[in-house]
C-alpha cells in the first residue's frame, strides 16, 4: 500500500499557496494566504500553526512565513501533481482551463505518486505537439 499523505487536503492547499506566494521573495504573509484561499485569518493562523508543528514552515505570528526544506519538497510534489492533472484534463481530455484548474485542485490530494507518474508519462506521450505556423 502507498504511504499515507502527511497532510490533510486543506493543509496541502495551504502549503501550495505558501509555495506560490513565496516564489518572488522566499516568504509569504498570512493575509496573502487568506486572500488567495478565500479563508478567514483565524483559519490561516490555525493552519500555519499545524504546518509549523509538523516542520513544514517557519512561522511566528505577525512575521513572514517561509517553507522549510521538507516543506519545499512536499509543496513541489503537490504542485507537480496539480500540474500533471491539469495538463491531463486540458491537453488530453480537452477540458477548459477553469474546470481543469478546479478539478485538479480537488483531485491532486487523492492520487498516489505512482499513479501520478504513470499519468504524467501518458500526458507526455499523448499530448499534441506544439503547433508551428508555416507560411
Amino acid at each position: 500500500a502507498a504511504p499515507k499523505r502527511p497532510l490533510s487536503s486543506s493543509l496541502e492547499d495551504y502549503l501550495e499557496a505558501i509555495y506560490w506566494l513565496s516564489q518572488p521573495h522566499g516568504v509569504a504573509r498570512g493575509g496573502q494566504i487568506a486572500e488567495q484561499l478565500n479563508v478567514s485569518k483565524p483559519s490561516v493562523t490555525a493552519a500555519l500553526k499545524a504546518l509549523a508543528e509538523k516542520g513544514y514552515i517557519n512561522y511566528d505570528p505577525y512575521q513572514f512565513i517561509s517553507l522549510t526544506r521538507s516543506g519545499k519538497a512536499l509543496a513541489r510534489d503537490i504542485v507537480w501533481r496539480h500540474d500533471v492533472l491539469k495538463r491531463f484534463f486540458t491537453e488530453l481530455l480537452g477540458v477548459d482551463e477553469t474546470r481543469a484548474e478546479e478539478t485538479a485542485c480537488r483531485v491532486e490530494h487523492l492520487m498516489d505518486h505512482d499513479i501520478m507518474d504513470r499519468l504524467r508519462r501518458l500526458v507526455e506521450s499523448r499530448a499534441p505537439e506544439p503547433r508551428t505556423t508555416t507560411r
